[in-house]
């Protein structure tokens, strides 16, 4: 398929506290970008939102950038309660166990934890959880890098669920927190979490924004587009009683924030049974097991709270063959969660069924914007979307036998229980 091309769009950070300074994001050297610029402002180190771009000098630049953030934002001032400190209020923070899972990327991983412990938040347990590797890079490569500031753990069996619960099982911390390997965590990241913790009502799970990292190629902008990770710059709180004029909620849980970028309690999380081994990437089922545990912390009566403080960055796929694969997969693990909510508790499908049709309708619609809606790809992305809606149940179910024949060759003689324990 021939698709036009556009120019790549530079990222940056700018804080209303430091004029004239762009970064990278994740970097503290100096950043100066031409062309098209796509700027995270922060107020006193606070997300307050993004503005836009572009010249053909650094100088000129800085100058549009800082500008536009000025007029945007002016009225905002610095936020509340000023810069974060250990814990959120000065003192020393809880324990806070950091699971980062990775299968085969020991590249993405080192940026991923070298940005972790750039924070240097001093209450840290990490753990890498090695999922089904093909070599012993990870297990060889920690201590010689980190020393014993992270912890290595090994799970065989494929699949981001059963690599979480594995971290899960080991973690120390009282707050329990997952990222993807492929993340440049903020140095603020972890006292974010730590504080919207202790905000009332006192949530179990908190989710955080996520940021793209880069934007260089057409993918990247139409990724961005089609199905960004970022919930916005207002922090709020979800319960089962929470409007959200979601057709779908609360089934529709992925408003709620994403698995790369979320926080529990762990006595809490361990309660609920951790993660359906399912359901999530590496297994038939494509993904969901994130959504599935927001719906859990819900059902049982808890809060779920959206933090933007607690930021990421996220570097999509570069290759424009990558998306449709993408695309199939995000409806996947979307109709996996579903089958998987019901399989766990059947009296939610007297509830979901009536949704589904509308819940359907926008899936079919997704990113159909006028400026949009003549695009190909875009049209072909949603198709294959909701093929993947449709074969999410089925995969989920492919997926349960096939943990249950894991768990039987890793245990023999004893009775497989199924996947969701």
């Amino acid at each position: 398929m021939n698709t036009p091309t556009a120019p790549p769009v530079r990222v940056a950070e700018l804080d209303l506290a430091r004029p004239g300074e762009l970064h990278r994001p994740g970097h503290r050297t100096p950043y100066h970008p031409t062309g098209p610029t796509l700027a995270l402002v922060r107020s006193a180190g606070h997300p307050l939102g993004t503005v836009t771009a572009d010249a053909d000098r650094p100088d000129r630049l800085h100058a549009a950038l800082h500008a536009a953030a000025r007029q945007r934002f002016e009225t905002e001032g610095p936020a509340a309660g000023g810069e974060e400190k250990e814990g959120g209020d000065g003192a020393v923070g809880p324990v806070v166990s950091v699971v980062v899972c990775t299968h085969n990327r020991p590249d993405l991983l080192v940026r991923c934890l070298d940005s972790l412990l750039r924070g240097g938040y001093p209450s840290l347990d990490v753990i890498v959880v090695d999922n089904a590797p093909a070599d012993d890079a990870v297990r060889r490569l920690l201590p010689e890098r980190y020393g014993d500031r992270v912890r290595y753990v090994r799970e065989p069996v494929a699949g981001l669920a059963r690599a979480r619960n594995r971290g899960l099982a080991a973690a120390r911390g009282g707050i329990c927190a997952f990222a993807d390997d492929d993340l440049i965590l903020d140095e603020r990241w972890v006292p974010a979490l730590v504080a919207g913790f202790r905000e009332a009502p006192g949530p179990a799970c908190v989710t955080g924004l996520v940021m793209p990292a880069e934007l260089d190629t057409r993918a990247q902008l139409l990724l961005e587009r089609y199905s960004g990770y970022g919930k916005g710059f207002a922090p709020r709180d979800y319960t089962l009683r929470t409007r959200t004029g979601d057709p779908l909620y609360p089934f529709a849980t992925g408003r709620l924030g994403t698995g790369a970028n979320m926080a529990f309690r762990t006595d809490v999380l361990r309660a609920l049974g951790g993660f359906d081994p399912a359901t999530g990437t590496g297994t038939p089922a494509y993904g969901g097991e994130d959504l599935l545990a927001f719906l859990q912390v819900l059902a049982a009566g808890h809060t779920v709270s959206y933090r933007p403080d607690a930021l990421v960055w996220h570097p999509h796929r570069r290759a424009l063959d990558t998306l449709p694969p993408q695309a199939f997969g995000l409806g996947a693990g979307f109709g996996a969660y579903l089958a998987a909510a019901v399989r766990r508790r059947p009296r939610l499908l007297a509830g979901l069924l009536p949704l589904l049709p509308r819940g359907l309708w926008r899936t079919a619609h997704r990113s159909a914007a006028p400026a949009g809606a003549d695009d190909p790809l875009l049209r072909a992305l949603r198709r294959r979307e909701l093929l993947g809606l449709l074969y999410g149940p089925l995969g989920y179910l492919r997926s349960l036998h096939a943990q249950r024949r894991a768990d039987r060759r890793r245990h023999p003689g004893r009775p497989a229980d199924g996947a969701g324990r």
